[in-house]
């Protein structure tokens, strides 16, 4: 049974002859969305992670994306080392191997009556096939078409932050593993001469593409089925870069906010080749605050007052993210009335303009445990005994 097709395209939004850059676009938003970090406990979110992950992964390499878009799948299986086979030395080895199937018919051509129908069929047929097993599958051992420059793939990390870091902006460091240009080759892939082992197929010549319950085993498609490459770099493997792990330097603006998103140029994977480097994406996670609750660039706050302030109008010192401030509550105020503090909340460094901070009102009764309180809340009740319900009872 053939591998269940994924709609790569449509898992990350694009079209089929979407460029590059619109499907790394595509997944840099989409991953942002659905990072598990960002969205923790939601295995729906996950999943759809994981997706988009698998998507990118196969879109964003051409040689990937070009066998899905003949096969409609595209199986890692093929890259992940050598496959059954005869030894080595022994000619070239074998060609894709369909677990019975016979594809025969699809590369002659018929004779006799209705030959025309057939060999019409064959040629647009077949000779797709003959074009996609001679491009992926190789003949005999051919020599694999050589590299292109590929840009360096962009790295993706998430920050956790805590809510003063976010506000106030910070400085530090992340450790990070990315592949950088190789010092031997100095990123050509080549050192003029000898050989080494091809790192694809692990000297075998040969790897094995899954589909379901069909196995292809194919020629290696880097290094054509002969298990070697000549002149590669022996330190790595004729890719021009090697894993290392670095220590970069990160800035983080002030008024940093729960998933915002920093770019380093030129910190991502190294290119192939010689190409240029990708770039590194730090998402930050940014803490809750005990009292102070963000909402862009707002900070919203519930203060209590008590029954007194609330109903004669005072000045109270409110917390802010700047420290103490005074704020004007004014007579009659309501419990859940909304109060406003100009430019007390965050600073947007995109726009260098500040926040407001919104102050609720949460009026706080007095704790009547003596006689003396009691018997004023007594008369206060005689003096304004109106029903605080009369409203709510006339719409009933």
């Amino acid at each position: 049974m053939p591998a269940p097709k994924r709609e790569y395209y449509e898992t990350l939004g694009v079209e089929r002859k979407a460029s590059v850059e619109e499907i790394r676009k595509a997944y840099r938003k989409l991953a942002r969305k659905h990072h598990p970090d960002l969205n923790p406990g939601d295995k729906s979110s996950e999943d759809r992670f994981k997706s988009v992950q698998e998507a990118y992964d196969v879109l964003s390499d051409p040689k990937k994306r070009q066998v899905y878009d003949q096969f409609g799948f595209y199986s890692d299986n093929a890259f992940a080392g050598a496959g059954p086979g005869g030894p080595r030395g022994q000619g070239p080895q074998p060609g894709p191997d369909f677990n019975g199937f016979d594809f025969s018919d699809y590369f002659s051509g018929a004779a006799g009556a209705g030959a025309g129908a057939g060999r019409k069929a064959g040629t647009e047929t077949g000779g797709g096939f003959r074009d996609i097993f001679s491009q992926f599958f190789g003949h005999g051992g051919a020599p694999h078409e050589a590299e292109v420059e590929e840009k360096g793939g962009d790295l993706e990390y998430v920050m956790d932050i805590d809510f003063w870091q976010a506000i106030k902006g910070m400085q530090t460091r992340l450790a990070i593993t990315r592949y950088e240009v190789c010092d031997t080759c100095h990123g050509s892939g080549s050192t003029g001469a000898g050989e080494v082992v091809c790192p694809e197929c692990k000297g075998s010549g040969h790897v094995t593409q899954m589909a379901g319950a069909m196995r292809f085993n194919i020629n290696c498609p880097r290094c054509g089925g002969s298990g070697k490459l000549r002149n590669a770099c022996p330190t790595c493997g004729g890719d021009g870069r090697v894993p290392r792990q670095e220590t970069v330097e990160i800035r983080i603006p002030p008024g940093a906010r729960n998933g915002s998103r920093l770019r380093v140029p030129g910190k991502g994977n190294a290119g192939a080749r010689g190409a240029e480097p990708g770039d590194l994406y730090i998402t930050t996670k940014v803490a809750e605050h005990a009292f102070f609750h963000r909402d862009g660039d707002n900070i919203e706050i519930k203060v209590p007052v008590a029954v007194w302030e609330a109903a004669l109008g005072s000045k109270i010192e409110v917390p802010t993210i700047d420290g103490r401030a005074l704020l004007k509550i004014p007579q009659g105020a309501q419990d859940g009335q909304r109060l406003r503090l100009r430019e007390k909340g965050v600073l947007n460094s995109r726009t260098n303009l500040r926040g407001d901070q919104i102050v609720e009102v949460a009026i706080q009764a007095p704790d009547a445990h003596d006689e003396r309180t009691r018997e004023l809340l007594r008369e206060l009740s005689t003096l304004h005994p109106e029903d605080p319900r009369a409203a709510m009872w006339a719409q009933v």
